[in-house]
Parts: structure tokens; sequence; C-alpha cells
């Protein structure tokens, strides 16, 4: 695995891969869909120029049923997001294996009934999944480079980018696997995007190697220069995103760390300590059988 990525593989009985380390970049925007539509309609024309029209082929129809990705259907995913008050899209590259590619957007209507039972936890959320591979041997500024191409236009409350789990996210048995090596490579995310989009509000969810800040966190902490001034550990950055947004970015390249080898990623757990007021805990812990499991993981930089 390229860079300081592990090589986490899990097969299934039938030999097909199940899970592997990969890179992802996550957006939330505590708005309703309707100001976005066309801000994320960008966005996927963007990662798309990135990635290349054959990265994304697939997308599931009304009924569940995945569908072959033609530049029709395309189209049409352009115009259901900008013409639907709370669409969900998922594209990607298969639908009978792992995937390395993945666009997955879940817009949220912030005055209907629903998101009015939950105030200040609804939020529109968007990622976009990219293989480790691409991290040799052009190196990580290409993947620091989309990363900031998709923050810039977004009104983002908070976001992230950096090394990851892709996995088959239904399978609960593989989500507890996900816990107890996230806990050995605490770098690596264990992602819960459609979960999130109904917990994280304008919270943070968790510490990355590319951390995006915006409002509220970002004034509380007193702006990118007053933050900056907190944070010691050599290699971390901080870059202003305008007046009230902020990247911080922890180290030359992503880094999963190894706890078994002594690489604890000393410059997540000195930001992860300033960010914790405004850490989210997770919608989808309701659904787990080991919740202890979700909260040692989640507190992997704090404990």
């Amino acid at each position: 695995m390229p860079g300081n990525l592990p090589s986490v593989e899990v097969v299934a009985g039938n030999g097909s891969v199940i899970m592997k380390a990969g890179l992802s970049i996550c957006f939330y925007m505590r708005r309703s869909h309707r100001e976005l539509a066309p801000l994320i309609s960008q966005a996927l024309r963007t990662y798309i120029q990135a990635v290349g029209r054959q990265a994304l082929t697939w997308y599931p129809d009304l009924e569940g049923e995945w569908r072959v990705l033609d530049d029709s259907a395309l189209e049409s995913i352009h115009q259901e997001l900008l013409t639907h008050s709370a669409p969900y899209i998922h594209l990607r590259d298969s639908y009978g294996s792992l995937i390395d590619h993945q666009f997955l957007y879940r817009g949220v209507d912030l005055d209907s009934p629903e998101s009015r039972r939950a105030p200040g936890l609804h939020t529109c959320a968007v990622s976009f999944w990219l293989p480790a591979q691409p991290l040799q041997p052009q190196g990580p500024g290409p993947f620091r480079e989309l990363a900031l191409s998709l923050a810039k236009p977004l009104p983002f409350n908070s976001g992230h980018a950096g090394p990851t789990f892709h996995a088959w996210l239904g399978m609960k048995d593989l989500m507890q696997h996900m816990f107890q090596l996230g806990l050995r490579y605490p770098g690596l995310d264990v992602p819960d995007e459609r979960n999130n989009a109904y917990s994280v509000g304008e919270g943070i969810q968790g510490v990355h190697w590319m951390n995006f800040l915006g409002p509220p966190v970002l004034e509380a902490l007193g702006g990118a220069s007053a933050l900056e001034a907190r944070l010691q550990t050599p290699g971390t950055s901080v870059l202003a995103l305008g007046e009230d947004r902020a990247v911080v970015t922890l180290g030359a390249e992503p880094d999963a760390g190894d706890t078994a080898e002594g690489r604890m990623l000393p410059a997540h757990r000195e930001l992860a300590r300033i960010l914790e007021p405004w850490f989210a805990a997770r919608e989808g812990s309701r659904r787990l059988r080991d919740n202890d499991a979700l909260r040692r993981w989640e507190r992997r930089f704090l404990d």
C-alpha cells in the first residue's frame, strides 16, 4: 500500500474483497438542499473531471436495482439534484464488488417535519471516494488539490479528507472489525455518511488528515490565526479559505498511524483535544451490537 496506508484487506468466502484502505473527501452543510443544489451538481462535475467519466458507471433506480450510468442517466442525476428538495444520490464504479470510486449525497430539507423533530442535527452530506493507489507516483498533491477545489465553493460547516476504510457498510460484523482495526490504525476513518447527515449538525466528525472547519466552530476558536497559534506539532498547517472557513492539514501526506509500532499520530491528538467540545456522536451507534467498540474508536485520539 502506498505512503503510510496499511494493507487491511478483508476477503469474503467467495473471494470478493469486502474491505480495504482508500481515500475519501466529505463535507457537511447545515442548510436545506435547495440552497446547495447548483453547488452540489458542480461538485459532481468537478469530481468526474478529476477521476474520469469511467469512474462512475452505476446507480440504483427507485426500486434499488442497479442500472448503467450512461450519459443520459447522468444528466438525469444532475436534474434531480437541481429540482428535488431532498435528493439521495449514489453513484459508483461497480455494483457487484468493492468499489474504488463513489459519489454519495444526501440532501435534507430543514423545513421538513423530520428535520423539525431533530432540531440542529440534520445536514446535507456529500462524500467522494478515491483509491489509495494514486498517492504514487504523484504523491498526495493531486488528492489535496481536489479536496481544496471541492471545498472552496461549498458553504461547509465541517468536512474532512484523508485515509478511510472502503467497505460494504451494511455488514454489522464488518463495522465492528473496522472499529477494532481503527484502534490500531487511528488515521483511518470508518465512514458512515448516510447516518452522519442526520447526526452531525454543525459539529465535527472526528479528526482526519485534512480538517475543514467553518461556522460556528471556527468562529468559536477565534478564527484561523488563533487556531494556528495553538497548534504546535511540526508539519501541521492552517490555510484560511475566506473569512469564516479554514482547513487544518496534519502532516505532508496522509498517515494511518500504527499504535502497534508506536506511530500514535501526535498532530491528530493535539487537534482532537482542541476540537473535542464540538465532536458529534454517531447516530449509527444505535444499530450496533457493541456500542463500546464505537465509543472507544471515537475517542481513539483522546484516551
